[in-house]
């Protein structure tokens, strides 16, 4: 089905270079921690097949660690040799550039109606979409079971539930009680995750934007957030010896798989990280403050198409390759990852293998999660300044207002400059 609608697209002209040899150019993100399972393994897996169903085309694919492949991609957009397609974090400032396809001219609508739609939504600049998402996570909560059998706990419900836990494993000499992981890494997901968390049912947590896409980082719901987990968690030691403003993910994680770390918010990855180490662990959807949070965080990987090369029609043909149930599935299983796609997403749901079932608590916080405001072309600054200064909320003698005010000046300035 699949090639049969590629094939008629290359034979209509559109896009087509005239030529029965092209090679597309994919720049791609790691997803492994290693040679042994780095992303280029997938590609090339991936690529040897479609390249045998394809003779006329290559698939030449560059593999670049997330700390490098979205500078790799913007360098050689500004010197004029885009690529084809790019895997990486964000497409909205080349949408609003005018250097992205839109996905309804690449992709067949078999593949397009497949996508999960908060996604789909999650991809569109200017109501339409540019942003064809590749991989999904969220967020729940972990916990140490051992630890929490010690104290005499079982896992939160509320916040107030959460700080008493917090305080039991405090008591009975656990390191970081609640790690609360404010530091540069990635601080822009724990505070996104306690934003939406700031209330159960329909009552605040607004995120960091409201239903139109108007920043709200300082709304009085957020300052209210932010206020608790200064006075009820950082300020009475609950949350470890590291200062949350200095305490980064990775080492958040690596805490947690050594065995010092009660409860912190953590996405698929740490399954296997904790796993590895031996720690026995439970998973719960995210607290809120009075009940079950509003919704928790979604996160979501860009794949992109540049017009630049003129491929389209072989673009549109590798990308509903790329988008078939097996494939996504082939990756999100490898990668610990959500699918994108509804086919795949049912299928790891009905599935009662280990490594799926392990994703199931995930899976099912997807239909209510929220994305960052990704198609904003101003999120890219503001999620900058929130990994820079969210942790000064939550310091001593710090004031959480005065912290959500000035980042909320700095995100209404970026919205307007990138408006004009």
């Amino acid at each position: 089905m699949v090639s049969a609608l590629g094939m008629t697209a290359v034979l209509g002209g559109c896009g087509s270079t005239g030529s029965s040899d092209v090679t597309l150019r994919l720049v791609a993100a790691d997803y492994g921690d290693s040679p042994a399972n780095s992303s280029r393994k997938y590609w090339d897996t991936l690529v040897r097949e479609y390249e045998s169903q394809h003779p006329g085309v290559k698939i030449d694919v560059s593999v670049y660690s997330w700390n490098d492949v979205d500078a790799k991609v913007k360098d050689m957009v500004a010197a004029g040799h885009a690529p084809d397609l790019a895997q990486i974090g964000a497409y909205a400032d080349y949408a609003a550039a005018g250097k992205l396809y839109p996905a309804s001219d690449l992709l067949s609508i078999r593949t397009q109606a497949d996508f999960l739609s908060q996604l789909s939504d999650a991809g569109q600049w200017n109501h339409t979409q540019y942003g064809i998402p590749f991989a999904a996570s969220t967020r729940v909560l972990f916990y140490n079971q051992t630890l929490f059998a010690k104290a005499g706990i079982t896992p939160p419900t509320t916040w107030d539930e959460l700080a008493a836990d917090a305080k039991a494993l405090k008591d009975k000499g656990v390191k970081y009680p609640f790690a609360l992981p404010l530091g540069p890494e990635e601080a822009q997901a724990e505070t996104m995750q306690w934003l939406l968390s700031g209330s159960s049912g329909n009552n605040g947590g607004s995120g960091y934007t409201d239903d139109i896409g108007t920043y709200t980082i300082d709304s009085a719901q957020n300052v209210q957030t932010f206020t608790w987990l200064k006075d009820d968690l950082v300020d009475k030691g609950l949350t470890g010896p590291v200062p949350p403003g200095k305490l980064n993910r990775a080492t958040a994680f690596a805490a947690f798989a050594d065995g010092q770390v009660g409860m912190l918010n953590g996405h698929p990855t740490l399954i296997q990280q904790a796993g590895k180490k031996g720690v026995k662990f439970g998973m719960v959807p995210m607290p809120g403050r009075t009940g079950r949070a509003r919704a928790s965080m979604g996160v979501a990987d860009w794949m992109m198409a540049f017009r630049q090369n003129g491929h389209r029609d072989r673009i549109g043909d590798f990308l509903n390759f790329i988008y078939t149930r097996k494939n996504v599935l082939a990756f999100s299983r490898e990668y610990g990852l959500l699918p994108v796609t509804g086919s795949a997403s049912n299928a790891m749901s009905a599935s009662d293998s280990a490594p799926d079932k392990a994703l199931h608590p995930f899976l099912d916080e997807l239909p209510t999660s929220e994305l960052y405001p990704v198609g904003k072309t101003s999120w890219a600054s503001v999620s900058a300044a929130v990994k820079q200064d969210i942790g000064q909320a939550v310091a001593p003698g710090a004031d959480p207002a005065g912290v959500l005010t000035r980042l909320q000046a700095m995100a209404t300035t970026a919205d307007s400059s990138a408006k004009n």
